[in-house]
């Protein structure tokens, strides 16, 4: 099987849907052999943040000279970026071999396209070899295919309403979905949490006799500035190279993890790490300037705290545009209408658009929603010719595509077959 028959066999298994349950899972790797707990694996989940951690703590390992996997998800243009190691994307052969080698048991036991993916993935890691993966969760953490581990570390980056329809209505809820991948005596970091969601990660670690280290006890603030101390370091001057303040939290989150999972004193790696997370993991999507001047932005952010985070970092640059445009899209499963209030009040022109995707709202949906929030939005339905005409007639102009990883990842995957 060649690698185009392999991803459409893969994607069609999306007709599946999201099927929460570790049962498939499980009997697939033992199946295969397990291979998921032969690795050292740090566990990361979390509402928002977990991709941009997750690459930090990639990073950060790789310096140490670790040979390191990634294991993400959604991908942005090809499926390959999913499954990582030391920055390097899987080979397409690896993945043909895998479909055509497991197709059978995949058709009978009804395997979703998650499922198939992490399993590729772990298999992959451990044939390579890797000292470390950093397997970031896909939907919540309790149910999720990825919690079939004995990690090093568990990280929870993050807990706000997302997916409340599958993970529950409350941030109780959600939180104890997410607090679902702690093990047993296995240390547990957490980010910034909401009190209510940060009692039952407390309450979950007290269960386990899981150690907690809570981020906030680890830093302070200094205007825009974050300081991370712990027993093995001190990390107060690192570069960023991934706009915001949130994400100086992701960074220093890692950081935390990193220093005290491995008893390492050497801040200098980690500050490399965070310095150099780009070119070491190929993270991309994160108040990302596809374009200058004029400036177009690409931004995941998908649910209001993600929104939030953004609109932190885009008030500071927003009064150099004298016009200030937004092309919006999401999946349904979002919280539209309290979306488009925040970002309301910092475009002159709101423009929705939708892609081809079983999940995504369509662009009446969208217009419905608005309409009934009293905010004004315009349609966009070809979003590529729309960027197009943003680009070659708006000078000193903004533009922010937001909203979907699925609505970035469909826009750079036109871009580049356009330059192809």
């Amino acid at each position: 099987m060649n690698i185009e028959d392999s991803l459409k066999k893969l994607f069609s298994l999306h007709t599946f849907g999201i099927k929460l349950g570790l049962d498939n899972i499980k009997k697939f790797l033992d199946t295969i052999g397990n291979p998921q707990l032969q690795l050292k694996t740090i566990h990361v989940a979390g509402s928002n943040g977990k991709g941009s951690t997750s690459a930090f703590l990639a990073s950060m390992l790789k310096e140490f000279g670790y040979k390191v996997g990634l294991y993400t998800s959604p991908h942005f243009v090809r499926f390959n970026e999913r499954v990582k190691i030391n920055g390097l994307e899987i080979p397409d052969e690896y993945v043909a071999d895998f479909i055509s080698k497991h197709e059978k048991y995949i058709d009978d036991n009804k395997l979703t396209f998650f499922e198939v993916t992490t399993a590729i993935a772990f298999q992959y890691f451990y044939d390579k070899k890797v000292d470390h993966a950093i397997i970031e969760a896909g939907l919540g953490g309790r149910l999720d295919a990825t919690n079939v581990l004995n990690p090093l570390a568990c990280v929870i980056t993050s807990i706000s309403l997302e997916h409340t329809n599958i993970l529950g209505e409350t941030l109780e809820k959600i939180a104890f979905e997410k607090a679902g991948i702690i093990k047993k005596y296995v240390p547990v970091y957490t980010g910034i949490l909401p009190p209510e969601a940060k009692s039952i990660i407390q309450d979950k670690c007290i269960e386990l006799n899981s150690p907690l280290n809570c981020l906030q006890d680890y830093i302070i603030k200094r205007g825009s500035s974050i300081e991370l101390y712990t027993e093995e370091i001190e990390l107060d001057d690192f570069t960023m190279p991934l706009k915001g303040d949130y994400q100086k939290l992701n960074a220093a989150l890692a950081g935390l993890v990193i220093s005290r999972t491995f008893q390492s004193d050497d801040f200098a790696h980690i500050e490399k790490g965070i310095r150099n997370v780009f070119e070491n993991t190929g993270i991309q999507g994160r108040y990302e300037f596809y374009n200058q001047r004029p400036d177009i932005i690409f931004d995941s952010a998908h649910n209001e705290d993600g929104i939030k985070n953004f609109i932190s970092e885009f008030r500071k640059d927003s009064k150099h545009y004298s016009k200030k445009v937004l092309l919006f899209g999401a999946m349904r499963d979002k919280n539209i209408s309290s979306m488009l209030k925040e970002l309301n009040n910092y475009f002159d022109e709101i423009f929705v658009t939708e892609i081809d995707y079983e999940r995504a709202a369509k662009i009446e949906e969208i217009k419905n929603i608005a309409a009934g929030i009293n905010v004004n939005v315009l349609a966009a339905k070809n979003y590529i010719e729309f960027i197009d005409a943003f680009m070659n007639n708006s000078t000193g102009d903004c533009l922010v595509v937001l909203g979907s990883m699925y609505l970035i990842g469909s826009i750079k995957a036109q871009i580049q077959n356009k330059i192809a």
